[in-house]
């Protein structure tokens, strides 16, 4: 998509992330990193100095923002080293390519370029181009597997991604047509030769992928041919085709800019067909998805367009924009009155456009509207009163109580959304034309007044949201006042904090003030560099400051936040001055004190200008007085952070994602910038406050948190607080061990003995003292090295752990490459002195200087010498704890032996982890090549197992990794240090063997140890070159995206805070490190330990195997062509378990085999494979549940074993030439190329012979086995060449008929399969490329050239019904809404088929020669079986595909059975029908056999349709049940469905001309055969053509006594006109034409012809006829009653479809009135209610402009006018929802005569009518835009207040006297006009404070009305007790509203 948009990066998410996986105590140094891929730039001076700007902008249009290279601290490859590195990738991949070894060649090397891309290398744009046109290519070349060409299109995708690479038409343009044709295939299924779906459906996720990123490249200037192409294929009749076309057009029509010359090509020509297209399908959310998709990305990209009118509503028209607000409005899903939703369930008609659905996630539905109201923005909207922005203000205001925190419903995460995607849409924009990066015509661009009012159209919305109660919800709301106060600070500061002030001070809920905080850190940066506004930051500190309490841990998450976001923006320095005026916070404080009351004075309207109310210098004095009082802030927020640590639970309660650990998570990242930017004084200060609370303190619970706090002020100035910390904590250790005896003894478990605490306290936070700070550590070398030693000789138990980590982080402090540059300021700023102009200040990127810790040789001597100390010390431990006289007993109850193992070795796994980045891959993969940092191959593709044809290469990640790049090794391969690290490690390697046997031997039980080992072994295998087994980029990564979020501004490039611009800088390094290290060969110590790995996989202890297994998976991806070595292993330990029947060794080597990586090395394998599959079979027969149910899980991921692979790719080799080498590779290529076409044969040859081995195998096996056996040999042998094996095809032919159920279905899907290939091969002509390249040979179908003649007579030859008769055309959508150049038809009298070749002939004669009569007879049988479960009760597919099959072999006379046979056994199975599993097996059979005979020669089919048809038909009208009619209606519909009428004309003859019986007394006989025609009506769509009988028997008959018939009968009324409508333009271009000439919304569709409104008039008239002859009060059914519920299910069906403004001239009558009188017949419940359904049908339908006025005219009538009270009620109910759904289409007289009328309904003389009218005004009020409701509003107010005035309250009637007459009418009056007043404050029920004029109508209330007596006095009463309940939040502020 063009602009991000990820959910909110807001501050509540920020958390989120940076909580979720805090990296562990050694990581907090990299607290925050980076982002993997660099957002572009905009443009400004390129950062390096041999920049060369026309070299450079051959690779992109605007340089890079960040300069990666510069930034580095050690030397790297020049541009040359990269290109030759490129030039290496691209030879192999041309090799790849060109051998045909997609995978993995061609995969591997793709693999390697996109790592080449992740290191921000960049190629020239010219090469970006080919490479992408070979890709897109590659991706969509016949033949390729799935899996090869998504990742192909992958690479498409991250080569456009980002169009500052690639510009549409000036570098690239795809040619689209290859991917329609592939798409056409999936969703058009019918368009293409036959059996080609089944091959794309794997591959329809990538080609959507393919299709949405690539149609910004495709050539707009050819979307009129594309149009030409996709829009025959629209049609409603088939609603599906509708679905596909729109969703075709969708995902594949570019929305770019045509030139203008371009025929066709100008949104003015094809933007009213669009419209048109959408008017077709009113009632689907999918199509208002669809096309508002399409206008908002033609909005984006047609805003740079010159030669396109750009006016107030963007490149659309008003009537255009105002149909879209209207459909935008309609997607909120808001709920009006009793109005049910706007759509029908039209969309689960979509059928196959489902393939082509956007993912709702990634594409959200208010992320395109948002792009469409931003993009179509520009400065003429404020010049007029209809536009794009009073249209979005409108719509704001409109709905603006629905963004309430009290109201909340479905609609609240859209209406969140929808403000979020618009401002930061808005802002992208606003940014990127202020850089120049957006090209705008200077009419277009934002300027200050159009940001103004956009800022003001959103900003009472996103203050009511940011106090909402969903997290989710309210994050959007953070981002979204981010981004407005970035465009407009003054709009949006001053009520900021007029909110955010009171909810600091605790005078409203606790939500609003964690609301206020996350607020605050979205905006805190951007008010630091705001005038006057940032004098506030210090004040709103301190108010934070009681935020931090241990007693809400989620508040004071908030409130670190808050700090954290200021602490990046501000330096906490005293700004005072040596001999100024001001020097303390006295005048900060008085003006901070005076603004508050000033905003609590104005209310929320408050303006705050302080341009124009401080001068400079004022503001000044302000800030620098504000300043004096941050030493303090420092202090009390380290008093509370104390006090909060002190107070937080035990560290053992504490759960990963809990408060408490979000906390501990958060302080080191609030407080890291914070002591940062500490000036000198204040550091000092904080540091001995630190210190003083080490010293004196031991919270033991605490103690992470505190090491971290230690470690962010250490890396701030290692120099002082190392000083300060080494010395004490030594001291505090020593005296811990020597005087208290601190782990003087040993101990078990994992809780820390009190006796301990304070050793482990203090060790904990010398860890983290002495890691990230550099090389100072070196001034304490003798002290850490022999507190290390003293330690180890003195501790026991569980400290030793604490000790080993100590060393750990003091060997990555010494040996890593790390930032230590955490300053706010570059240092030049630093040494001229910050002032107050320094305060929200960014640095530059390309400004940027980074200072970096490299190790030198002095640190690396140390950290050898420490690691070799540790490793000898833990070794010998380890020796002697597994000799024969241990130092500790391995007997004793307390496991003390277990403990000393397993935490030897863990300082074993500690120090190799804190070491890793020493260790280098090639060296530790036993490759000693010379010292190059680059390494080129040869050539050709390496791969271990190349010397053995069968082992096909699992992934491409299984081959060697051949190019490096500097990444800041620290050691010269010759040093002898190199050498004696390597050398260590490998003894280490040997010990951890060693150690695996004794465990093995001794202590096999021993979980503990296991645990530790394996630990051990994962760190020793992967951690090298990189801690990889702390996942360091990755925490990096996601821990760096949650510190930018509350200074990410969209459109900007990185202008982030200088520490995290460091931080981006460190995860480059990182990904460097990464990038060489990823994966290395195996060295001989690698294989031992794997093999010992994969020993302990199947051990019999489950703890021990899940250990090990995950031990190995881990290893096993960083270890190229480990998988083949430990599987030989893994096979043996399961054969031997199944033979010993051992359950837990079955179980763990099934689970390592089938449930790791491993799986995908053993399918394609063959050397293991095999086995893999004996085994797997093997283990069906073990009766034990659980193994039983891993092998059922294990069956999916295995049900593609034995497929063939890739045989035959068919692609362009022209298009691979762009990167070809310079030398000849032919020689490399062709023995490539032979060597993958041996290992195909070779491979080909071991799958047959498994393939007739488990088909053996299954003759003779229990059920279990066999099944197994039958799926995986059907994979094996079933080939294109040879289709099967006789033996397999004999096993199937005759296990169609086996006993068993489910080996009888396996049985008859694999012959199914056999059947298809014999169709395949055959239909293709023998030849495998034919059918990758659909070269059908379809004799029987042929294309016709479309003419007026044929259009023509198109209809009319639906009604020859002759044999001899025109030809076939099967497809429903030719001709619909245009008609294409050809169509397809279908010969009426086809040719036999006959061209089978030997293979073919052989298996058909086979399987016939078994197809005997008593086979058909036993398979009969089967069929009429009970099904063991309900569920599968039903008509069975699977059966009938298999029968057509057969039965095809009995009219070719190629069975042994005869059609005869089948006649006979068909009658049996029927037997006499009473049974209803008879039925099911009769019409399954009978549907085999009218479907396959269809396209069968002309006597074929007549023998099949003379026994079947009549058969059927006597069924249908003689013995249906309601048990039986689902299988005959699905019968019916397989024979007919998609096919020509004529082909089904017997059953269409028969059908069509059933008559109704009102004689007939059996309801169900009837209902059903009205059912049947209706399935042929809506099958044969508009093809249907003897509809008029039909219709008129049912008009006639809509009267019917039966509830089932009526139903039916309306339904098949609603069809039939449904299915009349078709528009049949000649061409494309007539449709566009007429489309353009009739409106800019196209033409009106669905015109009632006059035969059809004469239709409704007599219906409805007969009814009205009815209703008078009716008797009142009558209690039996009546032809009223009847003949109503009939049209009502009439019309019910027609207003939920498409066409339901067919019906919209006849709403205002005779609908209204008669419907009225339905829902008034009380005697008949399910009329009345069968009425007010189809009533509320009625607004919910879309009018054209124009089409409204009659029927709003109708509901003021009836409103008005009716005798019934309950008319009048349901006028409004119906008013007030049409009213609001348009909004956007209503003149100013409808409102007014709405307003009016329902202002009159107020003094109606029923009180309900009444309450309603007061429910239905304060509605319509409530969604009315603000210049619509303001001045109504004062014209309602004067006329209700004149209207009590003058209608005072009667006096009391005297006792005995009569009533006035007129009293009554008096007090209905008085009445009235309170409920009118009350509409108006109910109107704005959550409005904070209330409007002005509000206070003065309820005032006028109280005082004029409270007091009455009787219905005026209690409505008074309960308008004013709700004003005040709804209030209940903002009261506080409420109450001191006065009247204006």
């Amino acid at each position: 998509m063009d602009e991000s948009i990820d959910a909110a990066p807001s501050v509540a998410a920020s958390f989120a992330a940076s909580t979720a996986g805090h990296p562990p105590a050694f990581l907090s140094g990299l607290v925050s990193a980076a982002e993997t891929s660099s957002r572009a730039s905009s443009p400004g001076i390129p950062y390096s100095e041999d920049f060369n700007e026309d070299h450079d902008n051959k690779k992109r249009y605007r340089p890079r923002t960040f300069p990666y290279f510069r930034v580095l601290g050690f030397p790297i490859e020049n541009d040359e080293a990269r290109d030759k590195a490129l030039n290496g990738i691209l030879r192999n991949l041309y090799i790849s390519i060109m051998a045909e070894d997609f995978s993995p060649g061609a995969l591997h090397w793709t693999r390697e370029l996109q790592g080449w891309f992740s290191l921000k290398f960049e190629m020239t744009r010219h090469l970006r181009a080919q490479l992408t046109q070979l890709y897109y290519h590659l991706a969509l070349a016949p033949g390729l597997e799935p899996t090869t060409a998504d990742r192909f299109s992958k690479m498409v995708i991250t080569l456009t991604r980002k169009k500052h690479y690639l510009k549409p038409g000036e570098d690239l343009y795809l040619d689209w047509k290859p991917l329609w044709h592939e798409l056409k295939v999936l969703i058009l299924p019918t368009e293409s030769p036959s059996h080609q779906q089944t091959r794309r459906r794997a591959s329809q996720k990538h080609l959507l992928r393919l299709a949405l990123h690539a149609n910004a490249y495709f050539d707009p200037a050819e979307r009129h041919e594309m149009l030409t192409e996709i829009l025959p294929f629209f049609s409603t009749s088939a609603m599906s085709n509708a679905y596909i076309v729109v969703a075709a057009i969708n995902v594949l029509v570019p929305t770019g800019a045509a030139p203008p010359t371009s025929p066709y090509s100008q949104p003015s020509d094809f933007v009213p067909t669009f419209f048109h297209l959408w008017s077709l399908m009113t009632r689907s959310k999918a199509f208002d998805v669809a096309f508002i998709d399409i206008f908002s990305r033609m909005a984006r990209d047609y805003l740079h367009c010159n030669h396109v009118p750009f006016g107030e509503h963007g490149i659309f028209t008003r009537e255009q924009s105002e149909l879209i607000f209207t459909a935008i409005l309609r997607l909120t899903e808001i709920p009006v009155g009793q109005a049910g939703s706007p759509y029908a369930s039209l969309d689960y008609s979509s059928g196959f456009a489902v393939f082509l659905d956007k993912d709702k996630k990634k594409y959200p539905v208010p992320y395109m509207i948002a792009r469409w109201i931003a993009n179509s923005l520009s400065p003429l909207c404020l010049k007029s009163e209809s536009s794009i922005l009073a249209n979005l203000e409108g719509l704001m205001e409109s709905i603006d109580t629905f963004f309430h925190p009290s109201n909340q419903g479905s609609w609240t995460t859209f209406l969140a959304q929808l403000t979020y995607f618009l401002t930061d849409i808005f802002v992208s924009r606003y940014n990127r034309e202020q850089s120049g990066e957006l090209d705008v015509h200077p009419s277009r661009r934002i300027n200050a007044e159009l940001k103004k009012r956009f800022v003001l159209s959103l900003r009472e919305v996103t203050f009511m949201g940011l106090f909402a109660k969903s997290p989710k919800v309210v994050n959007y709301y953070y981002s979204t006042l981010q981004g407005l106060t970035y465009l407009e600070p003054g709009l949006m500061l001053p009520g900021a904090l007029q909110r955010f002030y009171p909810s600091l001070q605790g005078l409203v809920e606790v939500h609003r003030t964690t609301s206020s905080l996350c607020g605050l850190q979205t905006i805190a940066n951007i008010m630091s560099g705001q005038k006057g506004f940032r004098c506030h930051i210090t004040a709103l500190l301190a108010l934070a400051l009681p935020g931090i309490d241990a007693n809400d841990l989620n508040k004071t998450q908030y409130t670190l936040g808050f700090i954290q976001s200021v602490a990046y923006s501000i330096p906490f320095q005293s700004m005072v001055k040596p001999n100024s005026d001001v020097h303390d916070t006295s005048l900060a404080m008085s003006w901070v004190q005076g603004e508050m009351e000033r905003m609590e004075r104005e209310g929320q309207h408050v303006e705050l200008n302080y341009d124009e109310e401080l001068t400079d210098e004022q503001e000044a004095d302000i800030l620098r007085s504000s300043t004096a009082g941050l030493g303090e802030f420092v202090l009390a927020l380290l008093g509370k952070v104390f006090a909060l640590l002190e107070n937080l639970p035990d560290a053992s309660h504490v759960r990963t994602g809990s408060p408490e650990d979000n906390v501990i998570n958060t302080l080191p990242a609030a407080l890291t910038p914070l002591f940062a930017t500490l000036s000198p004084e204040l550091f000092d200060m904080t540091l001995e406050k630190l210190a003083d609370f080490v010293s004196t303190h031991v919270v033991h619970q605490a103690r992470d948190a505190m090491a971290w706090i230690c470690n962010a002020l250490c890396k701030v100035n290692p120099y002082k607080t190392l000083k300060v910390f080494v010395p004490m904590l030594i001291v505090s250790i020593r005296n811990e061990i020597d005087y208290n005896h601190a782990a003087s003894d040993r101990s078990s478990g994992s809780e820390v003995l009190p006796r301990d605490r304070a050793l482990v306290w203090h060790v904990s936070i010398l860890s983290m003292c002495v890691v990230h700070v550099g090389s100072e550590v070196l001034e304490y070398k003798t002290e850490l090295l022999s507190i290390a030693q003293y330690m180890q000789e003195k501790c026991r138990g569980l400290p030793t752990i604490h000790i080993s980590n100590y060393i750990h982080h003091l060997l990555l402090n010494l040996t890593h490459t790390y930032p230590i540059d955490h300053a706010l300021y570059e240092p030049e700023l630093l040494e001229r002195g910050l002032d107050i102009d320094d305060w929200g200040r960014a640095t530059a990127s390309d400004q940027l200087t980074v200072k970096w810790h490299r190790p030198s040789a002095e640190e690396i001597n140390f950290a050898v010498e420490l690691f070799e100390s540790q490793v000898s010390e833990a070794s010998k431990r380890l020796q002697q704890l597994m000799s024969d006289n241990p130092p500790v007993s391995r007997k004793g109850k307390n496991k003390e032996w277990s403990d000393e193992l397993s935490r030897s070795l863990t300082a074993i796994r500690l120090v190799i982890s804190g070491i890793s980045a020493l260790f280098d891959p090639r060296r530790a993969s036993g490759e000693t090549g010379p010292d190059g940092q680059q390494l080129v191959p040869d050539g050709d593709t390496i791969m271990e197992e190349d010397d053995d044809p069968l082992a096909e290469v699992a992934d491409d990640d299984e081959l060697k990794r051949q190019f490096y790049y500097p990444a800041g090794y620290p050691l010269d391969r010759t040093d002898p240090v190199y050498h004696r690290i390597h050398n260590l490690r490998d003894d280490v390697g040997v010990l951890l063997s060693q150690t695996h046997r004794f465990l093995n031997a001794n202590q096999e039980d021993d979980v503990t140890c296991f645990t530790q080992l394996y630990a051990a072994y994962r760190t020793w295998i992967t951690d090298v070159g990189i801690e990889r087994s702390a996942h360091p980029l990755e925490r990096l990564v996601r821990l760096y995206k949650a510190d930018i979020a509350p200074f990410k501004i969209s459109g900007l490039r990185k202008v982030y805070p200088r520490p995290l611009l460091v931080k981006r800088a460190d995860a480059y390094h990182l990904q460097r490190v990464k990038y060489n290290s990823a994966y290395r060969k195996k060295s001989e110590l690698d294989k031992r330990l794997l093999l010992d790995l994969a020993e302990s996989c199947t051990s019999p202890y489950a703890d021990v195997r899940r250990i090990a297994q995950s031990a190995q998976d881990a290893s096993l991806k960083v270890l190229i062509g480990g998988r083949p070595l430990v599987i030989p292993v893994l096979l043996d330990a399961f054969r031997k378990a199944l033979v010993d029947n051992d359950h837990d060794r079955i179980k763990g080597a099934m689970f390592t085999l089938l449930f790791t990586t491993l799986i995908k090395t053993l399918m394609k394998d063959w050397r293991f494979a095999p086995d893999l599959m004996r085994l797997y079979i093997d283990s069906a027969a073990v009766d034990k549940a659980s193994i039983q149910s891993l092998g059922s899980s294990a069956l999916y991921p295995l049900l593609d074993f034995g497929k063939a692979f890739e045989r035959m790719i068919i692609f362009d080799r022209n298009v691979v030439q762009c990167i070809s080498p310079l030398d000849d590779c032919s020689g490399i290529i062709g023995r490539r190329r032979d060597f993958i076409r041996d290992r195909r044969q070779k491979v080909e040859e071991k799958k047959a012979a498994l393939g007739l081995e488990l088909t053996r195998r299954a003759k003779t096996s229990h059920w279990k086995v066999a099944n197994r056996c039958v799926i995986f040999a059907l994979n094996l042998t079933l080939r294109f060449d040879t289709i099967a094996t006789p033996e397999f095809i004999e096993l199937v032919s005759r296990g169609a008929n086996d006993p068993h159920p489910g080996l009888r279905s396996n049985f008859n899907s694999a012959l199914s399969n056999i059947f298809t290939f014999i169709d395949i091969r055959a239909v293709y002509q023998h030849d495998y490329r034919h059918y990758l390249l659909e070269q059908a040979n379809e004799k029987n179908k042929y294309e016709v050239t479309v003419d007026r003649q044929l259009m023509d007579g198109f209809l009319a030859s639906f009604q020859n019904r002759d044999e001899d008769g025109d030809d076939f055309m099967d497809s429903d959508f030719p001709g619909w809404l245009v008609w294409p150049k050809t169509i397809t038809k279908s010969k009426a009298r086809p040719d036999p088929f006959d061209d089978y070749d030997e293979v073919e002939t052989a298996v058909r004669e086979q399987i016939g020669g078994i197809l005997t009569k008593d086979w058909f007879k036993q398979c009969f049988e089967y069929l009429k079986q009970e099904p063991r479960d309900t569920a599968t009760d039903r008509f069975r597919m699977n059966n009938f595909v298999l029968l057509m099959s057969a039965f095809d072999l009995v009219n070719s006379n190629a069975a042994a059975a005869t059609f005869d046979d089948i006649v006979d056994l068909v009658k049996d199975t029927y037997g006499d029908g009473s049974d209803k599993h008879q039925h099911r097996a009769t019409a399954e059979i009978l549907c085999a056999l009218l479907s396959g005979s269809a396209d069968e020669p002309v006597d074929i089919r007549k023998r099949c349709w003379n026994f079947a048809a009549p058969m059927m038909l006597k069924i249908i009208a003689d013995d249906l049940t309601p048990d039986n009619l689902a299988y005959w209606m699905t019968c019916l519909h397989l024979i007919i469905d998609g096919k020509d009428p004529r082909r089904s004309r017997e059953l269409y003859d028969t059908l069509s001309s059933f008559r109704l019986d009102m004689n007939s007394n059996a309801a169900f006989k009837e209902s059903s055969k009205v059912q049947l025609v209706e399935f042929i009506i809506n099958d044969a769509g508009w093809h249907f053509r003897n509809e008029k009988p039909i219709l008129d028997d049912f008009l006639r008959h809509i009267d019917h006594p039966y509830k089932s018939v009526r139903e039916a009968i309306g339904r098949v009324i609603a069809t039939i006109y449904r299915t009349r409508y078709h528009e049949s333009f000649p061409d494309v271009d007539a449709l566009l034409d007429e489309n353009k000439a009739a409106s800019t919304v196209g033409i009106r569709p669905y015109r009632p012809s006059d035969e059809f409104a004469k239709t409704i008039k007599d219906v409805f008239d007969r009814l009205e006829k009815w209703r008078l002859e009716r008797t009142p009060g009558q209690q039996t059914p009546s032809s009223y009653t009847s003949g109503s519920k009939t049209v009502l299910v009439w019309l019910d069906s027609t207003l939920s479809s498409q066409e339901c403004i067919q019906l919209v001239p006849f709403f205002p009558d005779p609908f209204i009135d008669q419907l009225l009188h339905m829902m008034d017949v009380k005697e008949d419940p399910e009329l009345g209610k069968l009425a007010y359904h189809v009533y509320r049908h009625l607004p919910n339908i879309p009018f054209r402009p124009g089409e409204d006025d009659a029927f709003h005219a109708a509901l003021i009538r009836v409103g008005k006018t009716a005798t019934s009270w309950h008319q009048r009620l349901r006028a409004l109910v119906n008013l007030q929802v049409v009213y609001f759904r348009r909004l956007f289409l209503m003149q100013h007289s409808q409102r007014q005569a709405i307003f009016d009328a329902v202002g009159d309904m107020l003094a109606d003389p029923q009180l309900e009518v009444r309450e309603c009218a007061r429910d239905t005004l304060a509605g319509i009020i409530r969604c009315s835009p603000s210049r619509v409701r303001d001045p109504l509003i004062q014209q309602l107010k004067g006329r209700f207040e004149a209207q009590l005035r003058l209608n005072p309250m009667p006096k009391r009637k005297v006792p005995g006297t009569d009533t006035p007459i007129d009293v009554q009418k008096q007090i209905v009056r008085r009445h009235a006009a309170v409920m009118g007043l009350g509409a108006l404050i109910e109107a704005f029920p959550y409005a904070t404070p209330p409007p002005s004029w509000m206070p003065e109508v309820l005032a006028y209330l109280a005082s004029r009305a409270a007091n009455d007596p009787g219905i005026v006095g209690k409505a008074t009463k309960t308008i004013l007790a709700e004003f005040k309940k709804t209030r209940q939040d903002s009261w506080s502020v409420d109450q001191k509203v006065r009247p204006s």
